[in-house]
């Protein structure tokens, strides 16, 4: 099971975090901000601050729903997530797109994703699961493209920590599901993809 991060661990997280977008910058760039962001890095680094929002939202809305802690504790972590995005942000001087309030967007789609995942989850403690997993398919598919098309490498290092930390996430999810008696089948990645990361560990560090 998914364990819940202590106040202190979630700190010494975000400390770790703030250290290496600032050293790590310029190992694939020649000095920090050496660079502009490329234009597909702009829009990558606002969509995953608001994608990382969502994805917290709808677990707190589905742990108010069904009381079970995987989201609550999948949500704690999607908030360090949002955490580090802002970092970026304010790092390369970029409005921050995320609005206060649970379950409200700036991005038209991932407003109208919100809804649809809430919708779905609200139908059974069992389709909030798979709404969970799905979402964390879903981050990984866009994770893994803003990686493909970031060049500096403190923004391709924060990505990777998500990633890593979608896997972890994808891993409880479908670890709650098998517990049914049910074979969780991929709803974004390839069926190998998946059996892949959820049949590994549990990974340690970023995240």
């Amino acid at each position: 099971m998914h364990k819940m991060k202590s106040p202190l661990t979630s700190i010494i997280s975000l400390l770790l975090l703030m250290l290496s977008i600032n050293v790590y910058a310029g190992s694939k760039n020649s000095g920090v901000g050496s660079q502009p962001l490329s234009a597909a890095e702009t829009e990558s680094l606002l969509f995953m601050r608001e994608e990382e929002k969502m994805a917290r939202d709808v677990y707190l809305t589905l742990y108010d729903l069904w009381d079970d802690e995987v989201f609550e504790n999948i949500a704690d972590s999607e908030q360090e997530h949002m955490d580090a995005m802002a970092l970026l942000l304010e790092k390369y001087d970029l409005l921050d797109p995320a609005i206060d309030g649970i379950g409200l967007f700036s991005d038209p789609a991932l407003q109208e994703l919100y809804d649809e995942l809430v919708a779905r989850g609200e139908k059974s403690r069992m389709e909030a699961l798979y709404v969970g997993a799905l979402i964390e398919e879903m981050d990984m598919r866009d994770i893994q493209e803003a990686i493909d098309a970031a060049e500096h490498a403190d923004i391709i290092r924060v990505y990777e920590n998500l990633l890593k930390g979608s896997r972890n996430h994808l891993r409880a999810f479908v670890g709650k599901i098998e517990d049914e008696g049910l074979v969780y089948e991929a709803q974004v990645l390839t069926q190998d993809e998946v059996d892949e990361i959820v049949d590994s560990p549990i990974e340690r560090g970023g995240l």
